[in-house]
This record gives C-alpha cells, structure tokens and sequence, in this order.
C-alpha cells in the first residue's frame, strides 16, 4: 500500500498585491480610534452572530508583557458588551509562564485578568475537532472546554510571529485553541523529533490553519474577529518583555465576520505604510513564509481574501489601505 507524500505550497514569502486577487468581497470594519471606546464600537459592527455562551479567544500575555491588548479595553468591552462572557485560553507548548494551569493561573492574577472568568480550555482535557478538507490532519487535538461555548470571539493583538511570520485571528485561534500538549505539538513538532519546532514555513502555517478551520468550522456562523494593530513588535506576545522593540506605528483596529479577510487586510495595512515604517514587520512576515496562511486559508474555502473596508471613523466611507494608513505616524509620535 503506497502513501502519498504531502507536500506544503509554495510563495509564502511572496506578497500578492490586490489587483492580483480574485473572487468576491467580504466586508472589513476599520477604525483608527485605539482607546477601549473604539474597540467598543467596531466590536457592535460584527456581534450581531454572537449569541449564547460567548468565548473571548485572547493572548493574555507571560508575566508583563509590555504589547498585549490593554486589560482595561477589555474590562471595558466585557462589562458594556458582554458581561455573561469568558476569555478563554489554552496552557502553552514552552516551559514558561503558562505552561500549567497552576502557573497560568498565577500569570492571569499578575497581569491583571481578573475582572471576568478565565476558561483554560485543556484544565480538565482535551477533544478531537475534526478538519475538513485538510491535507496534513483529519482531526485536532483543543482544549476540551471549547464546546461548552456556543460562540467565539477573536480578539487578537496583531502583531509579528518568530515562526508565523505574523500572528493575526488565524494563529490565535489555531495555535490558542489547540491544548498545550497534543494539539500544540500536532503542529509544531514532526513525531520523534528531539526539535520541539522542527515544522517551520509553508507547513507550519498549513498546520496552524487546519487547526484553525476545525475551531472555526465548529461554532459555523458564530464567530467574529477584531485585530488590534498596536504595539506590532516583530516577536510574538509569547515572548513576554523579551520581544523586540516595537518600531512599527500603530494604525488602528479590524474587524469582520470572515477571518481571511480581517487577517489579509491587517496584512494589508502594514504593506501599504512607508517603507521605511514597515520594514522590519514585512521582512518577519516574507522570511517566514508567513504569507502561506492567507494562500492556505483561501484554498480550504475560509473566506475571501478581497474586501470592502469601511471606515467607521467617517461615514462608513469605503477606502483603500493607502488611505486608512495615510495619517499614520512613526511609532512613537502622535497622530
């Protein structure tokens, strides 16, 4: 009996302009407001699906991370949107701060999450979710907890990744949702290898995003996605106050009902700041063939990678990316 080889795509590093892209439009929510009111008011513009038991899908940070989301815009969003909701998370692959539920839980005390439930979704196990039409794995191993929820919400700093290329609703879903022992290792690690971070490029990001279709395929039409585009370091919040200084301005804040399309017009937006402004965040996305998750998610059918985005900040006025970043300030400046 023959197996055939599976093999990852290829152009990861390569960026596709828009005028290259085709199929339909999703709708993209943009402000450039980054206080807790403006998270507040795209948040209302893609909740209309949420109903039920809500899960906040965050990155709550090691021990004072310096670039997570804000705890207070949270707090904020939680107490005048959703005061039933809890965050949810999952412990980590790495020894760290997370890496048990006892030591994760002592991390959510230090930075502050302590004004709504915290649901470690593999405290108590873990759940097969299966994947549908994917190449590398027919199901994924999650945190058991994930189905007690009947809705999700992304809410993802945007940011780069040492092995992502970038970290948007698609690594925070796939590598937050799997359980820090079986499903993180499913992606990370090729069996038998002494290297826990053996998979890297076009199949690492093939892998996240499978795991992220069986979380996503799960909850159907209930879920919804913000991207915060602040404190963008080129290191991922896993990395604590060991990440990199952060060097590219801020822009502002996503949001959509389909994930490609939130991730690939966050993408976007730093591709059309100046050069010099995104420079170190594009050169981490193309050397880690980051840009397969957007190509991959398009080809399992996730979404559309063209959008309309509207500027809620004016009249819900459709704009191009050049125009939501055109009052852009080096980082550092204010606007």
């Amino acid at each position: 009996m023959s197996h055939k080889k599976i093999v990852p795509g290829t152009n990861g590093n390569r960026y596709v302009p828009y005028g290259e892209r085709t199929g339909n439009e999703s709708i993209v929510y943009f402000t450039r407001d980054l206080s807790p009111a403006g998270l507040r008011k795209i948040y209302q513009r893609v909740s209309g699906s949420l109903t039920g038991k809500v899960g906040i899908k965050l990155h709550t940070g090691e021990k004072h991370g310096p670039n997570i989301i804000p705890r207070d815009w949270v707090e904020y969003l939680i107490r005048e949107e959703l005061p039933a909701a809890s965050i949810i998370e999952t412990n980590t692959y790495y020894e760290g701060d997370r890496y048990t539920t006892v030591l994760h839980k002592e991390t959510l005390q230090v930075n502050g999450w302590t004004f709504c439930p915290v649901d470690i979704l593999d405290e108590d196990g873990t759940v097969m979710l299966p994947v549908k039409g994917g190449k590398w794995f027919t199901e994924i191993s999650m945190g058991k907890n994930l189905l007690e929820y009947d809705s999700l919400l992304a809410l993802t700093h945007f940011k780069g990744h040492t092995k992502g290329g970038f970290g948007g609703s698609n690594k925070n879903i796939g590598i937050g949702c799997a359980d820090g022992r079986v499903g993180k290792a499913m992606i990370h690690t090729t069996p038998g290898s002494s290297d826990m971070w053996d998979i890297g490029r076009e199949e690492f990001m093939e892998r996240m995003t499978e795991s992220t279709k069986a979380a996503v395929d799960h909850f159907g039409k209930q879920v919804a996605y913000i991207n915060v585009l602040r404190n963008m370091s080129v290191s991922c919040d896993c990395e604590g106050c060991a990440a990199l200084p952060v060097v590219t301005p801020d822009i502002g804040i996503t949001a959509s009902t389909d994930i490609l399309a939130v991730d690939q017009a966050s993408v976007d937006l730093v591709y059309a700041l100046d050069e010099k402004d995104h420079r170190d965040l594009v050169e981490r996305m193309e050397t880690r063939h980051g840009l397969r998750q957007l190509g991959y998610m398009k080809e399992l059918g996730m979404g559309n990678d063209r959008y309309i985005l509207v500027d809620v900040d004016h009249q819900d006025a459709c704009i191009g990316a050049g125009e939501a970043v055109q009052e852009v300030k080096p980082f550092g400046e204010k606007r």
